[in-house]
């Protein structure tokens, strides 16, 4: 990991801590159950972070961090459904539980069905967060600037798809194990950045 990788790592654990503080700021007030989602998404955003700063890129290959990992997309995506679509909020619940409980135990016993798991699991809670802001924001359910949030949500799917596919021993299109490690600082970055615009224009518009 070079200099920069790190210096991006640490803008984007400030954009995270940001995006906590706000989050928690209307939490506080509202005591609403999706903000406890989303501010799992980014505590967890904020301390992987932390550990590939000080651990370097090697710790992506746990399988424990790749499936703690995955409270980001299922944490965002979670968020977004207990708010915009709440009549197929339990359903989704459900799917969730068993993606992530599929994604620890495949990837912990090192089971070959982890080659399945990951991807699925990661491109559909990437499909809710690129698709949910964008729907919302075209109905005007939503503060305009909103789906800025979908992009990040493009953003969170490219890469954790690729990198699903790496930890799984394989490879997606272009993305080697090279490539990916070269984008991913500033793929980290210029998500977390696209959903700090679209949050905080959605939290503001709330006042």
């Amino acid at each position: 990991m070079t200099l920069l990788d790190r210096i991006l790592l640490l803008a984007t654990g400030l954009a995270a801590v940001y995006l906590i503080w706000r989050f928690y700021t209307r939490y506080s007030k509202n005591k609403a159950l999706h903000d406890v989602y989303y501010l799992m998404g980014f505590i967890v955003l904020f301390v992987s972070g932390l550990l590939l700063i000080l651990l370097g890129w090697d710790i992506l290959a746990s399988p424990y961090v790749l499936t703690v990992a995955s409270l980001i997309p299922l944490g965002i995506s979670m968020g977004l459904m207990n708010q915009y679509f709440p009549g197929w909020k339990r359903i989704y619940s459900w799917f969730a539980l068993i993606g992530l409980l599929a994604i620890a135990i495949t990837s912990i016993a090192g089971f070959p069905l982890k080659k399945i798991a990951v991807p699925v699991f990661h491109g559909v809670a990437g499909l809710i967060i690129f698709g949910g802001p964008i729907k919302v924001s075209l109905d005007d359910k939503a503060p305009k600037g909103f789906w800025w949030v979908g992009v990040g949500g493009a953003l969170i799917g490219l890469g954790g798809i690729a990198l699903a596919f790496l930890t799984a021993g394989s490879q997606l299109l272009f993305f080697s194990q090279e490539f990916v490690l070269q984008i991913l600082a500033p793929l980290l970055l210029l998500m977390t950045l696209a959903f700090t615009w679209g949050f905080v224009k959605q939290i503001t518009a709330e006042g």
